[in-house]
């Protein structure tokens, strides 16, 4: 395995006998839904008659657990860092074949302990982002003011929060087009609040090759495409402020993303798909904002899944970064954007189970004809 892990329960590293025991540690990070983790541990008496793990403080209810992973010659890198919320405990007669699932997530749950009622005022979507992290302990990322919503003032719409803490961030970064996501940094405990447009700007960090013979990191990749979706936009509404009778609007077919090849949802389906858009704002620069994030949602059009063993990859997927594919096709190489990685670590071996996404398709299809089955295609 050309990697080692750590675990750490409440800041202390796991001792070597607990390794040893360990069946498999499963990890997962996503960049809309809280990262987790899943332990699976073998059960049997213990030398005072008790179960072994079951009543162990290390793994009680709201327990610290991290994971970092260090790549052969590589920085080490925390994959999860977060709390114990779940048992799941099979027993057989006489304890064989017993096992204990201890399941957890990242440290957003702690934002999830009590639902508020709280009006916000004269301040913009990102500010709300980084002070309610900051109550936490948690740092904002500095991309979080980047592509910021307009202030939201007394005057014209204030923002009600009803709900805990991270629902209310995940919907209000649903609605700006941007991901909001805790992560741990390189060591557990320094966590990070991000509330941020993807950047899709830069060159990939890790390329993804399947069929050089002898420098290939994946032996098996699916593709698939969907262009139902919108890919345009109309938008308008009166104004109580304004005395045009027709009100402002933002029609737009741009997402504000910047594509990740030659051809966008529009471009490759030939024909748009436009929706009606509707949703109280206060100027046309929200309207417009609030446009382009419908957009930018619908326009990962292209997905792609695989998995990648760490020792031949030698390096570790993170969620929110670009990668390379290369040597499957004029269409499908290039820039993807990491949606989601599934760790599955073991003694022997490190996979990676992904699901890549991006916003746009390569060069331009052939005009050619195929034959399939004797006839054209």
């Amino acid at each position: 395995m050309a990697s080692t892990f750590r675990l750490f329960f409440n800041g202390t590293a796991a001792d070597d006998n607990f390794y040893n025991t360990l069946s498999t540690l499963e990890v997962e990070e996503n960049i809309d839904l809280p990262g987790a983790i899943q332990l699976n541990l073998p059960v049997s008496h213990s030398g005072d008659g008790d179960l072994t793990f079951v009543n162990d403080a290390r793994l009680k209810p709201l327990a610290n657990l991290a994971v970092v992973v260090i790549p052969d010659n590589k920085s080490a890198e925390c994959i999860f860092d977060g709390y114990v919320l779940s048992h799941k405990l099979h027993l057989e007669t006489g304890t064989t074949n017993a096992t204990l699932q201890v399941w957890g997530q990242d440290a957003s749950w702690l934002m999830n302990l009590e639902e508020q009622v709280k009006e916000w005022v004269d301040i913009t979507d990102a500010s709300v982002a980084n002070s309610i992290f900051s109550t936490y302990g948690i740092t904002p990322s500095t991309d979080n003011t980047n592509d910021d919503s307009p202030s939201h003032t007394e005057d014209g719409h204030s923002l009600m929060q009803r709900a805990s803490d991270i629902q209310f961030l995940r919907n209000l970064a649903r609605r700006n087009g941007k991901f909001c996501r805790v992560a741990c940094t390189n060591q557990p405990g320094q966590r990070t609040g991000y509330f941020i447009k993807p950047n899709l700007d830069g060159d990939a960090i890790i390329t993804l090759t399947l069929n050089d013979p002898e420098k290939w990191t994946v032996n098996a990749l699916d593709f698939d495409w969907d262009i139902t979706r919108p890919s345009a936009v109309k938008a308008s509404q009166a104004s109580f402020t304004d005395s045009d009778e027709d009100g402002f609007s933002a029609d737009t077919g741009d997402s504000g993303l910047k594509p990740l090849d030659a051809q966008n949802l529009a471009a490759f389906a030939g024909k748009p798909m436009t929706v009606i858009l509707t949703t109280p704002v206060d100027d046309a620069g929200e309207l417009t904002f609030r446009a382009q994030s419908l957009l930018r949602e619908a326009g990962w059009f292209v997905r792609c899944e695989g998995e990648a063993d760490v020792a031949r990859l030698n390096a570790i997927l993170r969620v929110g970064t670009v990668v390379q594919i290369e040597g499957v096709g004029s269409l499908n190489s290039g820039k993807y954007y990491v949606w989601t990685v599934r760790h599955s670590i073991t003694a022997d071996a490190h996979k990676m189970k992904f699901v890549l996404v991006r916003n746009a398709m390569g060069a331009t299809p052939s005009s050619s004809s195929g034959v399939l089955g004797g006839l054209p295609l």
